[in-house]
């Protein structure tokens, strides 16, 4: 290990440990699940604000988007777009659900039919899903990140990642993850300004930027090198996944009220619009640095080991970190409000006794992390990782809510209809190599399967009630 190495590795740790303590100090408030899960539902609008930034500018922003923009230049700049479409849009369509004391998604979407049991099971197995799947997105990016700086292997990366996350929301829930998100925040936003002043210096400024030639022939956004289809399908895969992840809706049942919801979310919005230049700029420098990368998401770790002194490039490192770990925590604390507050009652058939909740959500706080860290173990693709995840799991879960949530003809077979319908179509779509190439990946067929089915359905049940509520006429 070089010298500059060691500096990361020890820069990394000493911030991991910073993290413990502060959701140590957190948890000496904490009486019980919904203090651990939910914050006490009184999470003030500057620190909401502060963990969805942190939680927007993740995994996907870092290593995803910066090697997307490495390989199709401005295109990188799509993952945010779609982000701050989306994150506006919840503001608006979905705020409102905080006046309903709402603790997990499933409960939320299950409300909008009737409440109806299997679907309720079915959402919350879903949504754990997706949790997992989201937590296992930012363990690969984190690991890959942390192996390229210190030369520790990808799988003991992952580890030291996982079992450090593990620790630190365990301890603090959801209380620490909200003042965890809003420090790293600030990291993050430092960190990427730095990385791409000092990667344009390198590169000789802007002229040499617009040079590129991706970004120079293939029109607005470089949406010519990966075709206005595709490009539409890698916005909207990102925009549907802000609607439908569970950690999202988290920050709307724990916030103080609907319009502090509103108003950090329309904040996150704008300024996760502008940041989306960020990683593109970061990427297109690393391409003219060196355009025979291996992996294109090696791009934004390339740059912090080849443009930046080693310790601006350990602040960097946190940058980097705090991507992963800010959203990586909400994911977790999502799965976990899902595991103890659904799927726990369900296969129990009981309620948690008082005194042993906060000992059950740290345990499972513990399962959750360590079966992603599992998951994570076997993946190296992050934005394919994240756009098929998104696809399959959360194109019926953004639909069932839309539908639910604005059209009262929707009925619980129609959100059964929704939800096979959206992950049956992605996964079509996924084994057929020419459609997958068209739409780029599998949203807009998933979404457009969801919506058809759902309401189709939905009127078909809907007529069969009307016609059996009908009273029989005597002759």
């Amino acid at each position: 290990m070089s010298q500059s190495q060691f500096i990361y590795l020890f820069a990394f740790v000493a911030y991991l440990f910073a993290m413990v303590v502060v959701s140590w100090v957190v948890s000496r408030w904490q009486r019980s699940s919904d203090d651990f899960l939910l914050a006490g539902r009184q999470v003030p609008l500057l620190l909401t604000l502060g963990t969805t930034v942190a939680t927007m500018v993740g995994t996907g922003s870092s290593m995803g988007a910066v090697g997307f923009a490495y390989q199709h230049a401005w295109a990188g700049a799509l993952y945010g777009i779609g982000g701050a479409l989306g994150i506006l849009l919840l503001a608006w369509l979905f705020a409102p659900a905080r006046a309903q004391a709402f603790a997990t998604m499933s409960e939320e979407l299950a409300s909008y039919v009737g409440n109806k049991a299997i679907v309720k099971k079915l959402l919350a197995v879903l949504i754990y899903a997706a949790s997992i799947g989201w937590l296992g997105a930012h363990l690969i990016g984190g690991g890959m990140y942390l192996s390229w700086l210190t030369g520790l292997d990808e799988s003991s990366a992952k580890l030291l990642i996982g079992i450090g996350l593990a620790i630190y929301v365990s301890l603090g829930g959801y209380s620490a993850v909200v003042w965890t998100d809003s420090i790293q925040a600030i990291i993050l936003f430092v960190g990427f300004l730095l990385m791409a002043y000092f990667a344009l210096d390198v590169i000789g400024g802007w002229q040499a930027l617009d040079n590129n030639h991706i970004a120079y022939n293939n029109g607005f956004l470089s949406y010519q090198s990966i075709g206005l289809l595709p490009a539409l399908s890698m916005s909207l895969a990102i925009l549907v996944g802000v609607l439908a992840t569970p950690s999202f809706r988290q920050r709307i049942y724990s916030a103080h009220s609907v319009k502090s919801i509103r108003v950090s979310f329309a904040i996150s919005g704008v300024l996760y619009l502008g940041f989306s230049l960020i990683p593109a700029i970061i990427g297109i420098c690393a391409y003219e640095l060196n355009d025979q990368l291996d992996n294109p998401a090696f791009a934004f770790p390339y740059i912090a080991l080849n443009t930046l002194p080693a310790a601006m490039g350990g602040f960097i490192l946190l940058a980097g970190i705090s991507a992963t770990l800010s959203s990586a925590s909400s994911d977790a604390i999502a799965g976990v409000s899902v595991l103890v507050s659904d799927i726990y009652k369900w296969l129990m058939q009981t309620e948690i006794a008082p005194e042993k909740q906060l000992l059950t959500s740290r345990l499972a706080m513990l399962a959750t992390v360590f079966t992603a860290l599992g998951l994570a173990l076997l993946s190296s693709d992050i934005v394919g990782y994240i756009t098929k995840m998104v696809s399959v799991v959360l194109a019926g879960l953004c639909i069932m809510g839309l539908l639910g949530r604005f059209w009262p003809g929707y009925t619980w077979q129609g959100s059964l209809a929704t939800l096979a319908g959206g992950s049956l179509a992605a996964v079509v779509v996924s084994t057929n190599s020419a459609w997958l190439a068209y739409f780029g990946n599998p949203i807009i067929p998933a979404l457009l399967s969801a919506l058809l089915l759902g309401v189709v359905v939905s009127l078909l049940s809907k007529n069969k009630v009307d016609d059996t509520a009908q009273p029989q006429v005597v002759s």
